[in-house]
C-alpha cells in the first residue's frame, strides 16, 4: 500500500476536481476515497452547518453537542448523495467513457477503484451514521427533527435515485436551493436551538442561491451530453443562454437579499462582510456573460467544467465571508449586554 500523503488529502478537500486518477500522483487509499467522494465540494455542507450554528449563537442559543451533530450529519448526507449519484449514474449507463463525469475527477466504479459491493457497503456505513444521528435528533427535538429528516431523505432519494429523478425533469436546481438553504441552514438552526426561526430561514436563502449557481453552472457545462441522453436538467429545458442569465441573476440576488435583511434588522450590519466575495462574484458574472470556449485553455484543470468551476470559486469565498460576518455579529451581540452593564 502506498504511504499516506496528507498533502493529497488537503488537495482533495481544497483544490479542484482532477480529470482522472492519472493526475493524482501515487495516491493512498484515503486520497482515493476523498477524490472518489468529490470531497472538494463537501465544504458547502460544512459551511451550511457553520452558518446555522452562528445564527444560533447570534440568538444566544448555541449548543456545541447539537452543532456537532448537525455538522457531521450534513457532511455524511452530502457524501451519501455524491456516492449514490455515481452509483445510479453508472448503473443507468449515464457515466460512460465520453461523459463529463468521467473527465473531471475519479469515478469510484467506472475507474475500477471500487466494485459495486464495496461502494454499497460504504454507503450502508454512512447511512448507519446518518440514521443514528437522525434518531438522536428525533429523540431530542421531536416532530421538527422528524419533519426535516423526512424532507431531506425524500429530496436525497428523488434527486437521483427515484425512477424519474428530479435532476432529469428540471427540478434539481430548485431542490439544491431548498436543501442548502432553508432545509440545512434553517433546519440546522432548529436542531441546535429547538425551535423554528423565520430569520434563520430568510438568512439561509443567499447561501442556498450560491449553491444553486454551482449546480446550474455544472448542468450548463454538460447540457449537450445530458440532452443526448434524455437528462432534462433546467439548462436543457430553458436553453444555454437563459440558464446563464438565470445564474447571473441568482448571484445578484444573493447580495440584494443580504442587503435587505440587514436593512430590516434580520441580520446585523456585519453580514455586509460578504462584500469580500464581490470580486469573485464580478469575475463569475463576467465568465457567465460569455459563451463557453470550444476547448479547454492550456493548463486548465477540470474541463469540461467551466461555469461550474467559477461558481464554486465564488460560493466558497461567499460562504466564508458570510460566516465571518455572522461570527462578528454573534460576538457583538454577546458583548453588547456586557457593555450595557
Amino acid at each position: 500500500m502506498n504511504a499516506l500523503k496528507p498533502s493529497l488529502w488537503w488537495s482533495a478537500l481544497t483544490g479542484f476536481y482532477k480529470p482522472g486518477i492519472g493526475d493524482v500522483p501515487r495516491p493512498d487509499r484515503l486520497a482515493l476515497f476523498l477524490y472518489s467522494a468529490r470531497s472538494v465540494i463537501l465544504v458547502i455542507s460544512a459551511q451550511a452547518a457553520i452558518i446555522a450554528g452562528l445564527l444560533a449563537a447570534g440568538a444566544g442559543q448555541f449548543e456545541w453537542h447539537y452543532f456537532t451533530g448537525v455538522l457531521v450529519g450534513f457532511v455524511v448526507a452530502h457524501m451519501i448523495s455524491n456516492l449514490s449519484n455515481d452509483y445510479f449514474g453508472f448503473t443507468r449507463g449515464h457515466d460512460t467513457p465520453d461523459s463529463p463525469r468521467m473527465r473531471y475527477t475519479v469515478h469510484p466504479l467506472a475507474s475500477g477503484l471500487l466494485d459495486r459491493g464495496t461502494l454499497l457497503t460504504g454507503l450502508a456505513l454512512l447511512a448507519v451514521i446518518g440514521l443514528g444521528l437522525t434518531a438522536w435528533f428525533i429523540a431530542e427535538r421531536g416532530w421538527m427533527a422528524a419533519g426535516f429528516a423526512t424532507a431531506g431523505i425524500a429530496l436525497l432519494f428523488w434527486y437521483d435515485a427515484a425512477p424519474t429523478p428530479l435532476k432529469s425533469i428540471g427540478l434539481g436546481e430548485v431542490a439544491v436551493l431548498l436543501v442548502w438553504g432553508p432545509l440545512m441552514i434553517g433546519g440546522g438552526h432548529a436542531m441546535i436551538t429547538g425551535h423554528l426561526s423565520a430569520d434563520a430561514m430568510l438568512a439561509a436563502l443567499p447561501y442556498g442561491l450560491g449553491v444553486m449557481t454551482i449546480l446550474t453552472g455544472k448542468h450548463i457545462d454538460q447540457m449537450d451530453f445530458d440532452a443526448r441522453h434524455g437528462i432534462r436538467t433546467l439548462p436543457v429545458l430553458i436553453g444555454e443562454r437563459a440558464a446563464r442569465v438565470l445564474n447571473i441573476a441568482a448571484i445578484g440576488a444573493i447580495y440584494a437579499i443580504v442587503a435587505v435583511l440587514i436593512a430590516l434588522g434580520r441580520l446585523t450590519p456585519f453580514a455586509a462582510l460578504i462584500v469580500f466575495a464581490l470580486p469573485r462574484a464580478i469575475h463569475a458574472v463576467g465568465i457567465m456573460a460569455r459563451p463557453r470556449p470550444a476547448a479547454a485553455p492550456e493548463g486548465y484543470v477540470g474541463w469540461p467544467l467551466w461555469y461550474h468551476r467559477v461558481c464554486l470559486g465564488h460560493d466558497r469565498v461567499l460562504g466564508w465571508a458570510y460566516i465571518g460576518g455572522l461570527a462578528a455579529g454573534a460576538a457583538w451581540r454577546g458583548l453588547a449586554p456586557l457593555a450595557d452593564g
